[in-house]
């Protein structure tokens, strides 16, 4: 990933056909379009891509989680277990809606400790948020029985992890709701986009309407569509979809190179003694969007950070101090730094931050090193970014 790393002919072409109609809103102006819906044929292309029955576009990776939750009825004063590894994203959908973001630890998945998660569950639980970070997946059959188990909505939040697949199902496809990003940096992009997508028709009904002000898009007449309940504007337009529809037909093509690019890396990088790759459940297919390792500890991973800065090796990140997605730094969260007023039952139910201490995260993110795997690279390219990576390690190690 990213998917721009290879726009050609096919993204042009759709985008030429919404600039020929002049239709750039997704809704209305049937009659100028020249039979053009690429935002419904993008939705048709992801149902089946995905064998889900339903698919409704959205703005962004962080509205399908907003719109995701709301559809299913997550909101003021309920909590939403998330984990401590992700995009700052997940809370801010979470609070967005009212309701409580309740972080608990990954574990050598890099992914929700089923463990954890089931220690935080309270009466006020409505949730769980898993997060496929970095094109893979937890333990997803705890994570669906602890759901069963507690009558909790299972929500995938697979923005990173398209193509990735659990015992032959799509990431995404497994809980009652997942979600995509589309956004400028993932395997396939839209510039900005995202997807909810689900197999239940209430769910999917209640996206639909959502998503776009509460219309119940009845008929062919914007001003005569009905307003069910209230909603926002996180519309997709017609020329981000069509780069999508363009961009999801490359899908199987991107992830091909994504694959065989990870195993490279895992066959050189990962075979360096003091080297352990990330765990993947049994019966799991990483998207192959990034290669993710163990050092030893901390300290030997800021070291191998440093020397692959110095090395010209880029797109590799310890995320143990980074503030988009590790806890450590989301200051503006912890201390609920926001220009609009929060509810006093979100400051109570946030206050358990204050104390609370994630060392089992620590020790995971500490670790790790994260690597981007580009489309773009040639197989020679990659051999030699590896082996200059391995090189370096050993460096660290032996030093």
């Amino acid at each position: 990933m990213p998917g721009f790393e290879l726009f050609g002919d096919i993204e042009r072409q759709q985008v030429n056909d919404v600039l020929e109609s002049g239709v750039l809103m997704r809704y209305g102006f049937d009659g100028m379009r020249n039979g053009h819906w690429k935002a419904k044929e993008l939705e048709a292309a992801l149902e089946d891509t995905f064998k889900t029955k339903h698919v409704q576009l959205v703005s962004s990776g962080t509205a399908a989680v907003t719109v995701a939750l709301a559809a299913a009825g997550v909101g003021a004063g309920d909590e939403v277990i998330m984990p401590t590894f992700t995009f700052v994203a997940s809370f801010e959908a979470i609070m967005m809606l009212g309701a409580i973001p309740v972080l608990v630890d990954i574990d050598d998945t890099l992914v929700l400790d089923p463990k954890a998660v089931e220690a935080a569950i309270t009466p006020k639980t409505k949730a769980i948020m898993v997060v496929q970070m970095c094109g893979s997946m937890g333990e997803m059959s705890a994570l669906q029985d602890i759901c069963n188990k507690h009558r909790l909505l299972l929500v995938e939040d697979a923005c990173q992890a398209i193509g990735g697949t659990y015992k032959g199902k799509s990431l995404g496809s497994i809980g009652d709701l997942g979600c995509f990003s589309f956004d400028f940096v993932k395997t396939i992009t839209c510039g900005e986009g995202g997807a909810v997508i689900t197999n239940n028709n209430t769910y999917y009904k209640n996206a639909d309407h959502y998503s776009d002000h509460g219309h119940d898009h009845v008929g062919n007449d914007r001003g005569a569509e009905t307003h069910p309940f209230l909603g926002y504007n996180f519309r997709i337009s017609e020329l981000h979809a069509a780069v999508g529809l363009a961009q999801v037909k490359r899908l199987p093509e991107f992830l091909k190179i994504q694959r065989k690019y990870l195993k490279l890396f895992q066959d050189i990088v990962g075979k360096v003694d003091g080297v352990t790759l990330r765990t993947v459940p049994e019966s799991g297919e990483e998207s192959g969007s990034f290669f993710n390792f163990f050092l030893p500890d901390l300290e030997t991973s800021r070291k191998v950070i440093e020397g692959f800065k110095h090395g010209g090796i880029d797109a590799c990140w310890n995320y143990y101090d980074n503030n988009w997605h590790y806890i450590r730094k989301w200051e503006h969260f912890k201390e609920l730094k926001s220009l609009f007023p929060i509810s006093k039952e979100v400051i109570d139910g946030l206050k358990y931050l204050k104390t609370k201490s994630f060392k089992q995260s620590d020790h995971y993110i500490g670790r790790n090193i994260s690597c981007l795997i580009k489309l773009s690279w040639t197989e020679d390219e990659v051999i030699e970014r590896a082996n200059k990576m391995a090189d370096i390690i050993k460096g660290v190690l032996i030093s």
